[in-house]
């Protein structure tokens, strides 16, 4: 597991957000889903990728790991999305482009429930900064939870 995916999961508590599923938006091999699907098996877990070999390396590291609480699946970003959401957490694919991670930020609300939470980890050199201000635009808060090496774990609420 990277170093920030690592920041993230330990600094998401999700205790604290109300019952719901919660989505990993472009999940990879699905360590921060699986993590976290493992710590809260009451809550059901949606993880997805648009990587056909990522989402197999997800699905097998589920089974390997006799984790029944999650649904891989294919989407590029939200195209295959449906439902709300209590929590999305991403640790967004940079190299894809400032294009992506914005669309996976701004498209964020309108998945998730009232009083959910987007959290992102990015690195301040990749764009936190840039994603902080779009955070604050779209849900009108974001709080940087955690400062760590470099990355940063933003946290914004939809409170409508």
């Amino acid at each position: 597991m990277d170093y920030g995916s690592r920041v993230l999961i330990n600094n998401v508590d999700l205790d604290k957000i109300p019952a719901g599923k919660v989505l990993d938006l472009g999940c990879g091999y699905g360590p921060i889903g699986l993590f976290l699907a493992k710590k809260y098996p009451q809550r059901q877990f949606d993880l997805v990728d648009v990587n056909n070999l990522a989402m197999d390396l997800a699905k097998r590291n589920a089974e390997n790991n006799d984790i029944h609480n999650v649904n891989v699946f294919s989407s590029d970003v939200y195209e295959n999305v449906t439902g709300q959401f209590a929590a999305i957490v991403t640790n967004p694919p940079v190299r894809a482009g400032k294009e992506i991670v914005d669309q996976m930020i701004t498209g964020s609300i309108d998945h998730l429930e009232k009083n959910g939470t987007l959290t992102v980890v990015l690195q301040k050199k990749q764009g936190a900064p840039s994603a902080k201000k779009l955070m604050k635009q779209i849900f009108g808060n974001v709080k940087i939870v955690k400062r760590d090496k470099g990355y940063y774990i933003l946290v914004s609420k939809r409170v409508d």
